[in-house]
């Protein structure tokens, strides 16, 4: 679980009737150094772990989890952030209690201690904790009194249980239990579960009152989950793009060139779209509103979540607009804040996700899944690219539906759709190589432009993204008619730009007289394009020619991979890039 989180880590358990915690900074090497040192430890059938991404406190051992209760009793893991923390501390100051970190989250164990001297009970104590801490969360307490029990609940967090066999697990993601049960239970928020190794117990949080619910078997192997030879997990999730391809268009591309979602059968055609996303899923939203207008003849409009969510009155008629949240964790916490205003107001909503059971999964009216498997590195490759493909699918179904669709268009998609893996496959070393060559060159850069047009810029501001969060150095994504209003003014040797430079009648001539201009001020031009583009002057980067905005396919992993190799041989941590967390589940 170390890329939900790693400046620090920490395990508590009790041994010898008593709670026992080890903690270190920085990656979880350091901890399992300390663990090594503790060799008792290893005698312990139940513990609690935690990997930190820090919110309230830096990132140091007093900071890392678990934290302890002041009377030693409790120990507490927790992710999230409760909004009222500083108000509880300073009621708990005046009881005599005492803090040794920085963080919400030893205020809430010490909360759920006084509540446990008051109650007697420690499943009323959290309770009556709870009902008190507003915010984000999802905790797990161990309890001196009762080693062999874990106490689990959630609010606008996730959180999900492990069932196996003498064995079971609590964890916010299912790759931390995935190679010993593929049976999970998901948790809703205000439930709280009382765990065992051989039992389970779920409650609703506001009267305990029992709650029965069924399991699911995730499908994941823990072979996806895991780096098989590769380098990088990165590097291993962008080689298999191919095979998610074939995966997401499994049963989807049925008879006479028609597009099967079944999932939308039951919606009406929107007549605007509101496509609301995060980061890289809202590249992708980007990139598909022009297919969802170009195809489907369906005004769209793209937002980033934490933008729309606090927005008044832009969903106004149930009959007209619906909402489209894409997440590839079904988990983002401004993503599904907007989902839940669309589900307020009685506006249908489409949730597009790749794991199975998530928060968006369950709360949208319909759901579609992008079937990319676990995606384990922090800068999201595979799972944009699946992304792109059900909503290509989507454009193309919306199309059909309405019958504006020519047949022979139809057909040209589903040729190009189906050829898409086994040429994606033939090209990905030979980009990798010309990535490294390119990175070679640049990777002393201090600054980056990336340029496109129409379904291109999208892909600009996704390359943009990648470098910044991977290698730390500067880039910003533009549409390429921008540049004379003002970005132009930075170019200069030092600053190079990597243009989008697809060869097709409309935007290729436009887009060459952008590279002159940088040319004209001693700029320096990475150009991706395709044999027999006339671009002189430059790095050109060739890659096979494909069909319009299908060509993204292509086009995309080159960015992958460039910004991949930039990282790696400047000795940057390519899966766990510095601050940032896999899933952004805190507002």
């Amino acid at each position: 679980m170390e890329y939900r989180g790693y400046d620090s880590a920490g395990i508590g358990y009790v041994l010898q009737k008593k709670l026992e915690v080890i903690k270190a900074c920085g990656k979880l090497h350091n901890l399992r150094e300390q663990c090594a040192k503790e060799a008792q430890a290893l005698t312990v059938s139940t513990a609690l772990g935690h990997t930190r991404w820090a919110t309230h406190g830096a990132p140091c051992v007093k900071n890392a989890h678990p934290h302890v209760s002041q009377d030693g009793r409790l120990a507490l893991v927790h992710n999230g952030i409760i909004e009222n923390f500083l108000e509880l501390k300073a009621e708990l100051l005046t009881q005599g209690y005492s803090f040794q970190s920085d963080t919400d989250s030893e205020v809430l164990v010490n909360l759920i201690s006084q509540a446990l001297k008051e109650e007697q009970d420690l499943v009323k104590a959290l309770q009556k904790a709870l009902q008190r801490a507003h915010g984000a969360y999802a905790i797990c307490v161990l309890d001196q009194e009762t080693p062999n029990v874990l106490y689990a609940c959630k609010q606008q967090a996730p959180l999900i249980c492990g069932l196996g066999i003498g064995e079971n697990f609590i964890a916010s993601d299912i790759p931390a239990f995935l190679n010993y049960t593929r049976e999970v239970l998901f948790l809703e928020d205000h439930e709280l579960l009382r765990l065992t190794p051989h039992s389970y117990e779920l409650l609703k949080l506001d009267d305990l009152t029992p709650i029965k619910r069924d399991t699911k078997e995730i499908q994941w192997s823990m072979q996806a989950a895991q780096k098989g030879g590769y380098r990088h997990f990165m590097l291993k999730e962008i080689f298999e793009q191919p095979k998610v391809i074939t995966d997401c268009l499994a049963g989807r591309l049925g008879a006479n060139y028609r597009v099967l979602l079944p999932e939308l059968d039951a919606q009406a055609i929107p007549k605007h779209l509101h496509i609301v996303a995060c980061g890289t899923s809202y590249h992708a939203g980007l990139w598909a509103a022009h297919l969802f207008q170009s195809i489907a003849k369906v005004p769209t409009t793209v937002e980033i979540a934490s933008e729309f969510r606090y927005k008044e009155e832009l969903l106004l008629d149930a009959h007209c607009d619906q909402l489209l949240v894409i997440s590839q964790s079904g988990e983002t916490a401004d993503t599904l804040a907007a989902l839940d205003m669309a589900n307020a107001i009685k506006i249908p909503t489409i949730g597009l996700c790749n794991v199975l059971g998530s928060s968006i999964a369950r709360s949208a009216k319909a759901v579609i899944y992008t079937q990319a498997g676990p995606e384990i590195s922090v800068a999201s490759t595979k799972a944009m690219t699946s992304q792109m493909l059900l909503l290509t699918c989507m454009a193309l179904y919306y199309a059909q539906r309405k019958e504006c669709l020519k047949a022979s268009v139809a057909q040209e998609f589903f040729d190009k759709l189906q050829a898409l893996p086994q040429i994606l496959e033939a090209q990905l070393p030979s980009m990798q190589e010309r990535a490294k060559q390119l990175a070679r060159k640049f990777a002393k850069s201090q600054s980056f432009f990336y340029l496109g047009r129409g379904f291109c810029f999208p892909l600009a501001l996704e390359g943009a993204l990648k470098l910044k969060e991977l290698s730390y150095i500067h880039a910003e994504g533009y549409p390429a008619g921008e540049m004379k209003h003002g970005p132009i003014a930075l170019i200069d040797p030092t600053f190079p730009t990597f243009v989008l430079a697809p060869i097709d009648q409309l935007l290729y001539p436009k887009i060459k007289s952008n590279l002159v201009e940088i040319q004209a001020r001693q700029g320096q031009v990475i150009a991706l394009t395709n044999p027999g583009s006339d671009l002189e002057h430059c790095e050109r980067w060739e890659i096979p020619a494909f069909a319009g905005p299908l060509a993204a396919f292509l086009l995309l992993p080159c960015l992958q991979l460039f910004s991949y190799e930039v990282a790696d041989y400047l000795g940057c941590d390519v899966d766990q890039p510095r601050n940032l967390a896999k899933s952004v589940t805190v507002e």
